[in-house]
């Protein structure tokens, strides 16, 4: 077994489940020491990352970037390489004894100051003096016995809150320390092989959500910070901002994406989602949405609006040419401002919704030889309107 110990001097309590859940995209093997410690069985994980140096390198690095300076060791048990983090060593019998957390008393009044020399002490007499406890503790970081250590279970929902170093006033100010928290939550769904189709940030102590919607689900930490600068552009804050919270649910499974040789449909496919959630969050959710075909004779109640990327046509037979381009507001024409080209198709439809329509529908062309749709009502004083048109 190798072990990796993560010793934060200054890591709040709060945080240290959240950092445990981003610390599982490397090993699902990973202990809590409260209140400022992990410990991470990493032989498992050597061959994915390429090797020992190579995973303590990424590890340090994605530590960097979540803010929380660490000191990390590795020993071939949980409890040696939780010590040698403790007293930055890399010979166990160099050790202070304080890294140990043992009562100190006696060992000062016998001269015993380091782990070397308590180790040196007879057996049989150091454990008349000092107890089973320390005892065992001892064996277990010898890997004389084994240690029974409990392994964080990843959570299936996000929650993480930083505080930040100084009041923000500004939206845009929130994005430095926002990025932390959005690492966290990738690691997270990393380590369950999810993503997310949404979050929310809460600046602290008072201020409305800002929720963030993706197109499809995702992880990439750089992707949802993109989303979160677009959505911050447009916030105004209601006071100063002490603290975030990140929060997300409903994972979603997220598998990893092959290439192939001839190209790669599904990622296509995701760059023109994340296009679409950088409108959406630039715009407003409104502003950007699909189409899709409503069984309905009347143009104007023919389509409906559905969430990009889904398609749910109903079927549904057109009975005649139908422009691309309809005005969402008719124009009133002169009979003389076109010519009819094709047509009728009649329209009677609507008496059950109190919309009812009743119109005939022609093909025709204006003097700049554009083709229009038009129509004219029918009854005794019918006039003409433009609904839409073809070219």
């Amino acid at each position: 077994m190798l072990w990796v110990a993560l010793h934060f001097p200054n890591l709040p309590p709060h945080a240290l489940e959240p950092t445990a859940a981003w610390a599982c995209q490397f090993t699902p093997r990973v202990s809590l020491e409260p209140p400022h410690e992990l410990a991470l069985e990493i032989a498992g994980s050597l061959r994915l990352f390429g090797g020992q140096d190579a995973l303590l390198a990424e590890l340090r690095h994605g530590l960097d970037a979540l803010g929380f300076p660490a000191r990390v060791a590795t020993a071939s048990t949980a409890r040696a390489a939780l010590w040698l983090a403790r007293g930055e060593g890399v010979r166990l019998e160099a050790l202070p004894l304080e890294v140990t957390g043992f009562a100190l008393e006696f060992f000062r009044s016998i001269g015993v100051a380091t782990l070397g020399q308590l180790l040196a002490l007879p057996r049989a007499g150091l454990a008349q003096r000092c107890g089973e406890s320390v005892m065992r503790a001892l064996d277990e970081a010898l890997g004389a016995v084994p240690e029974a250590r409990a392994f964080f279970a990843p959570p299936p929902r996000f929650s993480a809150q930083l505080e930040l170093p100084a009041e923000v006033t500004h939206a845009e100010g929130l994005l430095f320390g926002a990025r932390r928290l959005l690492l966290q939550l990738a690691g997270l769904l990393a380590a369950r092989h999810e993503g997310v189709r949404s979050f929310v940030l809460r600046p602290l102590p008072l201020g409305a959500q800002i929720r963030v919607g993706l197109a499809s689900p995702s992880r990439d930490a750089e992707r949802f910070a993109q989303l979160l600068r677009e959505r911050l552009a447009n916030v105004s804050l209601q006071g100063p901002v002490e603290a975030l919270r990140l929060e997300a649910e409903n994972f979603a499974p997220l598998q990893g994406s092959t290439r192939g040789m001839f190209g790669d449909a599904a990622g296509e496919a995701e760059d023109w989602a994340r296009l679409v959630e950088r409108l959406r969050a630039r715009l407003g959710r409104d502003a950007v949405h699909g189409l899709a075909t409503e069984p309905d004779h009347r143009p104007e109640h023919a389509w409906r609006r559905i969430e990009p990327g889904d398609w749910d046509p109903r079927e549904f037979t057109v009975p005649g040419p139908r422009p691309v381009w309809l005005l969402d507001n008719t124009r009133k024409l002169a009979p003389d401002d076109f010519a009819l080209l094709a047509g009728p198709e009649r329209i009677e439809s609507g008496w059950w919704d109190g919309n009812d329509v009743m119109r005939d529908y022609f093909v025709a062309a204006n003097p700049s030889e554009a083709m229009l749709w038009v129509y004219r009502e029918r009854g005794p004083r019918g006039r003409w309107f433009l609904h839409g048109f073809f070219a």
